[in-house]
């Protein structure tokens, strides 16, 4: 159907699918909706701008002008959409209706919100956004040198922050119910590892529990634990996981699961509508919420708009874990494999493979990882 491609969104995925796009079809027009600022930036420099001293403003590469020039393409900032009608193929926004000829949702995904007690627990903060940024480095300003954060979480996301803190010059308290830190990615000898590698420095572990409550004091935030345990802290971060965004979707009446279900080409339930990134459930696949599948979708969802249709392939590839002080990748195994870890020893380097009862390949982690062990192994994944 002729009209705009619109593009609901503005992270990696929105302008991933823009500049892949322009690369093949330089004439249809082209329309991007944010709610945000629009500007153009990489969300996983997020868990490591502290200790490189990086100001919000210095994480955006382009703004909202500089990507629509680059793109040749209408970009409404501050433009949020209140519903799809997929029989009339248009959006209504606050600023107004835009009709669609092909339309993409790159909705991302909401942080998790745990419930807690306390008269604190709203002023909790996940870090999810460049604007979410912004506030935390306010706080850790307000503070000064040194604050003591607790970060509720020890997965990937909350383990990068702990790192980036940690190198910042600021105490960290992890808390998390797993026994280890990335106890559901990685392998016990490697989150080990980790753990050994933060020994003697200002940061505590405490593991096995979760956090009940945030209240105010004179001197901070008190968070207490399940376990009994509380701790005093500047500022909280939550770093529990997230939800794919999908209620737009819903609304609109789009197949839904965990996230906006898409097929083979990224079509969801209706006609000349596609999804991809965190919010996107990749048929067979679930939901990918990394950057190297979220470019595989876009490079393919581009080029099926450009009248090529062409399936996502997505590979296996190794999560780079951003932890300066213990280096890893991990492609942990699918959910429900059955198996276990058997680790070798490379002199400073541990390499975990998980293996099934016949010894078949379906996981690994490598730290102080090499891309050339990195792709031996991916290889090697039955």
């Amino acid at each position: 159907m002729n009209g705009p491609i619109v593009i609901v969104g503005a992270g990696m995925a929105a302008y991933g699918v823009a500049r892949e796009l322009r690369k093949l079809d330089k004439a249809t027009p082209l329309i991007i909706v944010a709610g945000d600022s629009a500007g153009a930036y990489a969300k996983p420099m997020l868990s490591n701008a502290i200790a490189l001293g990086k100001a919000a403003h210095q994480l955006v590469s382009h703004s909202a002008a500089q990507m629509a020039a680059q793109l040749d393409a209408t970009v409404l900032a501050h433009t949020r959409v209140l519903a799809i009608d997929t029989a009339a193929r248009t959006l209504s926004t606050d600023q107004g209706e835009v009709v669609y000829g092909k339309l993409v949702l790159a909705l991302g995904a909401d942080p998790i919100r745990l419930p807690m007690a306390g008269d604190a627990a709203t002023e909790v903060l996940s870090v999810n956004h460049v604007d979410d940024y912004v506030q935390m480095r306010a706080r850790l300003e307000q503070v000064g040198e040194a604050a003591r954060v607790t970060i509720i979480g020890a997965g990937l996301i909350g383990c990068e922050f702990a790192d980036d803190l940690l190198a910042g010059g600021h105490h960290v308290t992890l808390v998390d119910p797993n026994l280890q830190p990335l106890g559901a990615l990685a392998a016990p000898s490697l989150a080990a590892g980790l753990a050994q590698a933060w020994h003697g420095r200002s940061l505590s572990l405490r593991l096995g529990t979760t956090v009940a409550g945030v209240a105010r004091t004179a001197d901070g935030l008190l968070v207490t634990l399940a376990d009994g345990g509380a701790v005093t802290a500047d500022l909280v971060l939550s770093a529990v996981g997230l939800r794919p965004a999908i209620a737009l979707a819903q609304a609109a009446g789009l197949a839904t699961g965990r996230g906006i279900v898409v097929d083979a080409y990224g079509k969801t339930s209706a006609d000349g509508v596609y999804a991809l990134g965190d919010c996107a459930e990749y048929a067979g696949v679930g939901v990918l919420p990394y950057v190297a599948p979220l470019l595989t979708a876009a490079r393919a969802i581009a080029a099926t708009l450009a009248g090529t249709p062409t399936p996502i392939v997505h590979k296996k590839e190794a999560v780079i874990v951003k932890t300066p002080s213990y280096k890893l990748a991990l492609a942990p195994p699918a959910a429900g494999i059955k198996g276990s870890w058997v680790d070798e020893i490379d002199g400073e380097r541990t390499i975990a493979r998980f293996v099934d009862e016949q010894g078949k390949l379906h996981g690994f982690g490598i730290s102080a990882h090499t891309p050339a062990l990195r792709q031996k192994l991916q290889g090697e994944i039955g």
